[in-house]
């Protein structure tokens, strides 16, 4: 048993380039495992500079000079920030206020019709069960409504640490777009000038993060602008914050955009009731759906590396657990890391 083991070690590990690969993918983990709550800053800042990074290269070939195209999408940049804290998260904040403190009468309603089942279908469901499950509705409200309170009275305490996070991002956004090309090659001055499984997984990657991350925000930003303006043309309530819902919703694949259906239904319903107007919502918000799974997806995702959906399921599950929203937003990224290791490791020790 020990001879087998040996021989594998022996056959995956004895490049010293695939060691490196190992230790600098421990490396990378560990640190954001042991240090990623303080170095949160530091990690968004490097995500947003990533993002706008092509905005400047598009810029740069044009003609324009590094600097002026830093300096332009960097002040996009800020103009975008500035409108979303004071414009479109007091607008998500009142609105998700609303919602909770009507929940209870939306429940009301909802109960009324769940009452009919008991009538229709006695042998499936009793009206004792249906009280019951009205009650645990309710209790669930209030745990809500007393979170957001408590959120709120704990917020005025972090108010400082979220004050020094909206200063220090836009701070290291901006130098990371203008001296980022820098501390790349100031850290790769550190690796051995012979790495060549490096280089491979880095150029297969970069390309396909790149397509991915900047991908998804674009597909975040045109569906949840489409479902506001579709949603604020029916007069549907909470507009803004189920158009936000809707299109974070993108990030988990073929089960985000299930379950956030039901809370677009059930406001819907119970502003409307079976009516015209909910039957066209419906139609409407599946059309958007439609769209996006099979028109936008492939257009913007045309050079992603093609992952099986039980591959993808299982890295949003997986990386989900661990980092949460941020996990499930660099889930596919991640396993397309993971598959482009496996694909360069054995072939480059199998060759070498």
């Amino acid at each position: 048993m020990f001879k087998v083991f040996r021989s594998w070690l022996d056959h995956f590990f004895a490049d010293e380039q695939a060691l490196l690969l190992l230790v600098l993918l421990a490396a990378g983990l560990t640190t954001i495992l042991m240090f990623g709550a303080s170095l949160a800053p530091v990690i968004t800042s490097m995500i947003l500079a990533y993002l706008t990074l092509g905005l400047v290269q598009w810029l740069e070939r044009f003609g324009v000079n590094h600097l002026p195209a830093v300096w332009g999408i960097y002040s996009l940049f800020i103009a975008l920030l500035l409108t979303f804290v004071f414009i479109v998260l007091p607008l998500l904040w009142q609105q998700a206020t609303d919602l909770l403190s009507n929940l209870p009468l939306m429940l009301e309603k909802l109960m009324d019709l769940f009452m009919l089942l008991p009538e229709q279908y006695p042998e499936l469901v009793s009206a004792n069960q249906i009280k019951q499950l009205a009650d645990a509705a309710m209790a669930e409200v209030g745990n809500s409504g007393q979170l957001l309170v408590s959120f709120s009275l704990a917020s005025i305490g972090q108010s400082l640490t979220w004050l020094v996070f909206l200063v220090l991002v836009p701070i290291l956004v901006f130098f990371f777009l203008k001296d980022g090309h820098m501390m790349v090659l100031w850290f790769t001055s550190f690796l051995p000038l012979k790495r060549n499984i490096l280089s491979h997984v880095w150029l297969e990657m970069d390309q396909q993060i790149a397509n991915y991350v900047r991908g998804k925000v674009v597909e975040i930003a045109i569906v949840g602008s489409v479902t506001y303006v579709a949603f604020l043309w029916f007069g549907l309530n909470y507009a803004a914050l189920l158009a936000v819902i809707v299109g974070m919703s993108v990030l988990i694949p073929y089960i985000g955009a299930t379950l956030v259906t039901i809370p677009v239904a059930l406001i819907g319903y119970v502003q409307w009731g079976v009516s015209t107007e909910f039957y066209t919502l419906i139609i409407v918000y599946g059309i958007i759906q439609a769209l996006d799974g099979n028109v936008l997806v492939p257009l913007l995702f045309s050079e992603a590396v093609n992952l099986h959906p039980v591959a993808i399921i299982v890295a949003v599950l997986f990386f989900g657990s661990i980092w949460g929203l941020w996990g499930v937003f660099f889930a596919i990224p991640l396993a397309t890391l993971i598959k482009a290791v496996m694909n360069a490791w054995p072939k480059k020790l199998l060759t070498g």
